[in-house]
């Protein structure tokens, strides 16, 4: 699978797309648009192995919600970014049977170097 999953409204996903090389052949999903499934949230989980990883506690719904303080399970966070997207941490690329979450240098770095 090759596909990324990313706000189009985003700065950041913008200019993270913009860096990437090689993306012929991917699925762009903007996910305000079309919101990720049940499935395909399984599916990035499997590659994780962590619904934690890909929620985003940046989220400006985490901070009006108060949730710095509050214990979350791995049920929570999955239920949270099928709520709402602007829980999950974003872009998320996948790429085969690797996946790269998150704009952090050192993920976007990852990132490029996998579609070098």
């Amino acid at each position: 699978m090759r596909k990324i999953y990313y706000l189009k409204t985003c700065d950041t996903c913008k200019r993270i797309l913009k860096s990437l090389p090689n993306t012929e052949g991917f699925v762009f999903q903007d996910i305000k648009e079309a919101p990720l499934t049940v499935a395909q949230l399984d599916e990035i989980h499997a590659l994780t192995g962590s619904y934690e990883v890909l929620f985003s506690k940046r989220a400006k719904l985490y901070k009006e919600r108060n949730m710095k303080d509050d214990v979350l399970t791995e049920v929570d966070y999955k239920r949270y970014i099928l709520e709402h997207y602007t829980f999950l941490n974003r872009p998320v690329i996948v790429v085969e049977n690797q996946v790269f979450v998150g704009n952090s240098p050192k993920v976007v770095a990852q990132a490029i170097a996998a579609l070098s």
